[in-house]
C-alpha cells in the first residue's frame, strides 16, 4: 500500500500514459512525484538511470517511459523500437532493485500476444505462439519487460507488477501521422479532409505547426496545394479530397481512455494481501470495434462527408486484440469512458489547439 508520503518516480511523465497518472496520484493526494525530462534524464544510459536513482532514493516506480508508435513506425524504425525499449526497461528496473525500490509498476501493450491468438486474450496466453510480424520488435522488448519483472520477484522477492493495456487515447496523445497511433490519427486525417474540402488552407497551414509535418502522400490525396514559406498557394491542380486509410478497414479494435488506464494502475499500485496474487493484469473494456466502424464514426463527428479509401496493399495487423479483463474486473474496476463522447470531446481539443 502506497502511503501519501512515498517518493514515486513516473518515467515517461510527458507521454499520454505517464501524464495521466500523474494526473491521477495528484488528485489522490500523492505529493512526492519524482519526474524528468528527457533532456535531464537518457533512460537510454546505463550511468545516468543509476546515478539518478542513487541520488534519489525513490520509494515506487511506474515506468511508462518507452517508444511507441503505430504500425507504420514500428515497420519503418524496428531497431529503434527493440533497442530503445529494451535499454529503458533493463536499466530502471534494475536500478530500482538495486536501489531497494521493492515495488514497481511497469506498463506493457497488448501486442504481446500471439498474432493467432485465442479471443479474448488472456494473461496466461503470452508466449503461447508466434506474434504479429509489424510489431514483433516492440512486442519482444515488452515481454522482455514483463519477464524482467517477473525474474525480480521470483529471486528478490520484489512486488514488481505489470498492466497490459489495450489501444489507448485521451489527453497529450501524438498525431504525428508517421507514429501515432489510430484514432489520433483518425481524427486528424479527416480534419485535414474537412479543411482541404473547404479550401481552407489556413487551418491546414495552422495543423502543421502545431502537429507536425503532414506526409507527402496525404497531401496529394487531399490535394493540399504546394507551400511556400508560410503561405499556401493554389500551384497545383487540387483534386476531390480523399482520406486513404492503411489496410482493409476490417480489423478490429478495443480502445481505452488513458484516464480509465491511470485508473486502473492507481488500484494494482495499492494491491495488498490476498488481492496481491497477480503480477500481470489486462487492462482494457472488453469491447471491440471495426476500424471501418471507427472512420464513419469519426468521421461523422468531425464533419468531413467526403470519400474514404482503403489501401488494401498496408498491413492491417492483427484481425483482432480484444482482451480478457478478468483479472481487473474480479478486482472491482471497469472502464467507465465512452468512446463516442471522447472522440468529440477529442475533435474539440484538436481544434481548441489550432483556436479555431
Amino acid at each position: 500500500m502506497l502511503n501519501k508520503t512515498d517518493k514515486i518516480y513516473v518515467a515517461g511523465h510527458g507521454g499520454m500514459v505517464g501524464s495521466a497518472i500523474v494526473r491521477r496520484l495528484k488528485s489522490e493526494g500523492y505529493a512526492n512525484i519524482i519526474t524528468r525530462l528527457h533532456s535531464e534524464l537518457d533512460l537510454t544510459r546505463q550511468d545516468a538511470v543509476e546515478g539518478f536513482f542513487n541520488s534519489e532514493k525513490i520509494d515506487y516506480v511506474v515506468l511508462a517511459a518507452a517508444k511507441v508508435g503505430g504500425i507504420y513506425a514500428n515497420n519503418t524504425y524496428p531497431a529503434e523500437f527493440i533497442y530503445q525499449n529494451l535499454a529503458i526497461e533493463t536499466h530502471v528496473i534494475h536500478a530500482a532493485y538495486s536501489n531497494g525500490v521493492k515495488r514497481l509498476l511497469f506498463l506493457g501493450s497488448s501486442c504481446v500476444y500471439p498474432k493467432q491468438c485465442q479471443q479474448p486474450m488472456k494473461e496466461e496466453y503470452l508466449l503461447s505462439g508466434p506474434l504479429e510480424p509489424t510489431n514483433e520488435p516492440y512486442a519482444i522488448a515488452k515481454i522482455a519487460g514483463i519477464k524482467l519483472c517477473e525474474s525480480y520477484n521470483r529471486q528478490f522477492g520484489t512486488q514488481y507488477r505489470t498492466v497490459m493495456p489495450t489501444n489507448l487515447y485521451g489527453l497529450n496523445d501524438n498525431y504525428d501521422l508517421e507514429n501515432s497511433h489510430v484514432l489520433a490519427a483518425l481524427i486528424r486525417k479527416f480534419n485535414l479532409a474537412k479543411f482541404a474540402f473547404e479550401k481552407n488552407w489556413d487551418a491546414i497551414r495552422k495543423d502543421e505547426k502545431v502537429y507536425g509535418k503532414i506526409p507527402d502522400d496525404i497531401s496529394i490525396a487531399l490535394g493540399i496545394p504546394s507551400a511556400n514559406g508560410d503561405s499556401f498557394t493554389e500551384s497545383i491542380a487540387s483534386p476531390t479530397p480523399r482520406v486513404i486509410l492503411w489496410g482493409t478497414g476490417g480489423i478490429y479494435r478495443e480502445f481505452l481512455h488513458v484516464d480509465d488506464l491511470a485508473q486502473a494502475c492507481l488500484l494494482v499500485m495499492n494491491l495488498t494481501g490476498a488481492s496481491d496474487r497477480w503480477t500481470m493484469m489486462n487492462v482494457g473494456t472488453g469491447d471491440e470495434i471495426e476500424i471501418g466502424q471507427l472512420a464513419e464514426l469519426v468521421s461523422a463527428i468531425v464533419g468531413y462527408e467526403g470519400d474514404i479509401g482503403w489501401d488494401a496493399t498496408k498491413p492491417d495487423g492483427m484481425k483482432k486484440k480484444l482482451l480478457d479483463v478478468s483479472r481487473m474486473k474480479e478486482l472491482g474496476w471497469a472502464a467507465g469512458i465512452s468512446l463516442q463522447k471522447v472522440i468529440a470531446l477529442t475533435q474539440k481539443c484538436y481544434l481548441e489547439r489550432l483556436n479555431l
